[in-house]
């Protein structure tokens, strides 16, 4: 959400805070007319400033319309704002989120800032984005549509800040794409391959990825002290994410999930339990701080670390197409097979809105339906 806009009332003129986090300063002046001053202000020390010598000029009789000054108003590009726009935005009331602030810094460099990076924010037309839109690179409409997304958002809020007038981002669906990877969850037995020819001391990994429907970022920063043997509960309370570099490495960090709700208790079923304090005594760093699972050389195991082995994994119980993350989403539609409600699937998910577990809860219908079919010809109804 944006700033909440106010105003301050005062003797001469008003000062309003915008939703950007600068002061808009404005004033009634002899002519009768309002006029606001030709650009913002950083602090309202400084909208009252202008204010001030607005006042005087009127007192000495010197006073000229800001819009008839001679001084040419400094060109805000659109390049300008944009980099303003990312250390000034906020997230459910928090500054982005490094992965996400890197995202947005990403499409602006390789999509928004070549085209668009020069050119006076006020001057972008609709023809300029449908001609930019035209000729972005087909073979990744994702990216093209996070692009789209994020012009459309940044001039939002130039609107907001009446910076410009209208948006001219206006193309029908431009921010949607057709998710290309059509998920199929694991079978039981595809996962018990996969286990079998997986190392055993990412066994467990695998096994909590799928039971307990965990995000890989949130297994590779297990410790000893999430887990609870007595209650059979794995405590999620940070996450792992890799924030790519402008050099191609990138770094990885460690904090909070991405909201609240991904701070959660997440009960380990009990076949798998056995299996949880094996691993405990086999693999785990020692320590309350000990890690759950590690590379070979001792370090956070990272997801390219571990895709040679799963990889192998998947190839051999005959599924290629499984990603890593598509652990999860098998998780999550087991436990919506076992008739979970939508609040019991956000709760174990980590999810904050509906919408995604109830993804799950079709995916779990839809299972159902073919296993119901195959009974069927398994008791000869169905050729």
């Amino acid at each position: 959400m944006g700033t909440r806009k106010h105003s301050a009332k005062r003797g001469f003129g008003s000062i309003r805070r915008l939703p950007s986090g600068n002061y808009q300063a404005r004033y009634v002046g002899p002519d009768l007319e309002r006029h606001t001053a030709l650009t913002t202000f950083s602090t309202r020390a400084d909208a009252e400033g202008w204010l001030a010598v607005e006042r005087r000029a009127i007192s000495a009789g010197t006073w000229q319309p800001p819009t008839r000054k001679t001084e040419p108003a400094p060109v805000l590009t659109f390049g300008a704002y944009a980099e303003k726009w990312i250390d000034r935005r906020l997230s459910k009331g928090q500054p982005l989120r490094p992965r996400t602030r890197a995202h947005y810094q990403r499409l602006l460099a390789l999509r928004l800032v070549p085209s668009f990076g020069d050119v006076p924010l006020d001057t972008i037309t609709p023809s300029a984005v449908r001609a930019w839109f035209d000729a972005q690179p087909t073979d990744s409409p994702t990216m093209r549509a996070h692009a789209y997304q994020l012009l459309r958002t940044i001039l939002s809020t130039a609107v907001e800040e009446e910076l410009i007038a209208t948006n001219p981002c206006r193309i029908p669906g431009g921010q949607r794409v057709e998710t290309a990877h059509k998920t199929q969850p694991a079978t039981l037995d595809e996962l018990a391959c996969i286990v079998e020819h997986t190392p055993e001391r990412y066994q467990l990994l695998v096994l909590l990825g799928a039971w307990c429907a965990l995000r890989f970022g949130e297994l590779t920063e297990l410790r000893r002290k999430d887990v609870d043997l007595e209650r059979g509960v794995i405590r999620v309370r940070r996450g792992v994410v890799r924030v790519p570099g402008a050099d191609g490495h990138g770094a990885t960090l460690t904090g909070p999930p991405k909201s609240r709700a991904g701070v959660r208790d997440v009960a380990v079923p009990p076949h798998v339990q056995p299996l949880l304090a094996d691993h405990l005594r086999r693999f785990a760093l020692w320590g309350p701080d000990g890690l759950l699972f590690v590379s070979p050389t001792g370090a956070q195991l990272a997801q390219s670390t571990f895709y040679r082995h799963w990889l192998r994994a998947v190839t051999a119980a005959g599924r290629p197409d499984l990603r890593v993350h598509d652990l999860r989403h098998t998780g999550a539609v087991l436990a919506a097979q076992t008739g979970a409600t939508l609040a019991e699937l956000m709760a174990r998910l980590g999810h904050a809105s509906p919408a995604a577990a109830m993804r799950y809860q079709h995916a779990a219908a839809e299972r159902d339906r073919l296993i119901a079919d195959r009974l069927s010809q398994l008791a000869g109804g169905v050729s």
